[in-house]
């Protein structure tokens, strides 16, 4: 079963970026990346992100509609 996240952070290490992901039990894994993945990490987030915001707009128009009439 998947842990609930806690925190994050990413600092720079050198060339690279040391990402630590904590979980909900307090374990944490430390992660080496380069620029390049974390752009790629960005930009999968921001995919993620605008769906599940158009899907939102999508269920508040929904709402408003069915105000209106």
């Amino acid at each position: 079963m998947a842990k609930a996240l806690s925190r994050f952070t990413i600092e720079r290490d050198g060339d690279d970026y040391l990402l630590s992901i904590e979980d909900e039990d307090g374990d944490t894994v430390e992660l080496s990346a380069s620029f390049d993945q974390l752009e790629l990490l960005s930009e999968s987030l921001e995919e993620h992100l605008a769906f599940d915001v158009d899907d939102d707009d999508d269920q508040l128009g929904d709402d408003e509609d069915e105000d209106e009439e």
